[in-house]
């Protein structure tokens, strides 16, 4: 299943646990000080710098969207647990059903904001990650695994999204390195990468838990799951921030660098 469409396509649609047991539901070029750096390796036609910083920035704010809703989201799950709770030791009566009534309500909103907010990243993310793709190229066509097409496809095609938008960004990460420094990527990038796909499978073990629980206790369990999956969408998306800003910057500071030094005849 693809990567972001496995994310967005989850559910959390309301549990209607007052009463049957229902399921859980850019453009500007980039700055150049002088000729622009000669890449050790000839770039590939259509290829050229130009600057990711706006999109780097824009990124960088949804990002900061997707935990705001994921908040909103933990909140929701929270609620779900304490009523699920109480309704599984027993507890009855008007006050119990409108508090259901309340957490069914919110916790489908979450899932409608993180879905959006999601999807709108995800746009964004995709546009930054091309820029820097190019620009990599650029700087060394020599240090990337993957054909151009894998920056975008590789995020969909099933089983291959697994590992190659890592591969890409590490490519990337390589690429944009001081014309001095071949030094391999950072940890950085694995521990976001990680973080995304334990968030991934634990966010789909809960939505399936959720769509097969019946009783009170069930929904309970399926609710504290969805609020580790949640949690880690929140870090996943704080590491996700760190690296889009690094790399950002790190494409920047090699492009003001200027060309890559001559060594010395002797």
């Amino acid at each position: 299943m693809p990567v972001f469409a496995c994310r967005f396509g989850e559910s959390r649609a309301p549990q209607r646990i007052s009463s049957s047991r229902g399921n859980l539901a850019m453009t500007s070029p980039m700055p150049l000080p002088g000729a622009m750096p000669t890449p050790p390796y000839p770039a590939p036609p259509g290829a050229w710098l130009r600057s990711p910083a706006a999109l780097g920035r824009a990124t960088a704010v949804l990002l900061g969207v997707v935990i705001a809703a994921d908040l909103f989201a933990c909140y929701a799950d929270l609620l779900e647990i304490d009523v699920t709770g109480d309704i599984a030791d027993g507890a009855t009566g008007s006050d119990v059903v409108d508090r259901a009534d309340r957490a069914d309500t919110l916790y489908g909103v979450a899932g409608i904001s993180q879905g959006v907010a999601l999807l709108a990243t995800m746009v964004v993310y995709l546009c930054w990650l091309w820029r820097v793709r190019v620009n990599a190229e650029v700087f060394d066509a020599s240090r990337h695994r993957m054909k151009r097409g894998w920056t975008i496809g590789g995020w969909f095609c099933p089983i291959v999204n697994l590992w190659f938008p890592r591969r890409i960004v590490a490519d990337c990460w390589d690429a944009s390195a001081p014309w001095n420094e071949r030094t391999g990527h950072t940890p950085l990038i694995n521990a976001w990468w990680t973080v995304w796909l334990v968030n991934l499978f634990v966010g789909r073990f809960a939505d399936t838990s959720s769509r097969k629980a019946e009783t009170a206790e069930e929904l309970r369990q399926a609710a504290k799951t969805m609020l580790v999956s949640d949690a880690l969408d929140i870090a996943a998306a704080v590491l996700a921030i760190v690296v889009v800003v690094r790399l950002t910057r790190r494409q920047e500071r090699k492009v003001l660098a200027g060309p890559p030094p001559v060594p010395a005849l002797g």
